[in-house]
């Protein structure tokens, strides 16, 4: 592992982004799925919505009425996802409730175990992952407290984010997953810089503070040497 000091401020801007996140995913999903009920556009929802925030069609609970109704097109549909990004890799929940809690690990490991936290770039991508990450984790985990029609507990992602574009319908996705593609792609972002640009931002702060302490040594050391006044 790296010895290099890693500046608290990164520590601070790490925790608080993760935090955020993390807030703003649970925050959203909590309030529309107990708003329209879910799952959308189940002619029997398994539980009715409150609906005192988002306009609804009357005849179907789990949706909102289109907020955007051109070509593009996007409202509100909760629903459930047993698998990853996108609706990939269907009913393996554990799996990736399993590689969600290694990355819960790693991130924290990587950053400041082997100071990838110099970069600023790089604390704030996996900040971001890792906020998206705990988001999703919560909701595989079955924290959220939705359950089946029998009662049982349900241990899927909450989507409700839907995007249409002409007859193509993007899949349902969540501000988790938001987070998880912006860190993500600033990762590749990261990885397609020069050695020499992300290297010097990874040593910046180090170059300033061995600047500093040579400073100062030769300060004292010219207090030290310097001839006694004449008389």
């Amino acid at each position: 592992m790296s010895t290099l000091r890693i500046p608290a401020s990164r520590v601070i801007l790490f925790v608080l982004l993760t935090a955020a996140a993390l807030t703003v995913d649970l925050f959203s999903k909590s309030v529309v799925f107990n708003d329209l009920g879910y799952p959308g556009a189940d002619p029997n929802p398994t539980t009715a919505g409150l609906h005192d925030r988002f306009s609804f069609p009357i005849t179907r609970e789990g949706e909102s009425k289109p907020y955007l109704n051109g070509w593009m097109k996007f409202r509100l549909l909760t629903s459930f996802n047993r698998g990853a990004l996108w609706g990939l890799g269907q009913d393996y929940t554990w799996l990736f409730a399993g590689l969600s809690m290694a990355a819960v690990v790693g991130i924290p490991v990587w950053l400041f175990g082997f100071s990838a936290a110099r970069s600023l770039w790089l604390t704030v991508a996996l900040a971001l992952i890792l906020g998206g990450t705990l988001g999703n984790l919560y909701d595989r985990i079955g924290l959220h407290g939705c359950t089946n029609i029998d009662g049982t507990p349900l241990p899927a992602v909450r989507d409700f984010l839907l995007f249409t574009f002409g007859n193509f319908h993007w899949p349902v996705f969540n501000f988790a997953d938001v987070f998880l593609v912006t860190g993500a792609s600033m990762l590749v972002v990261h990885s397609l810089l020069p050695m020499g640009s992300t290297a010097s931002e990874s040593l910046a702060s180090e170059g300033q503070d061995v600047q500093k302490a040579t400073e100062a040594g030769i300060q004292q050391g010219a207090i030290v040497t310097s001839p006694p006044p004449s008389r």
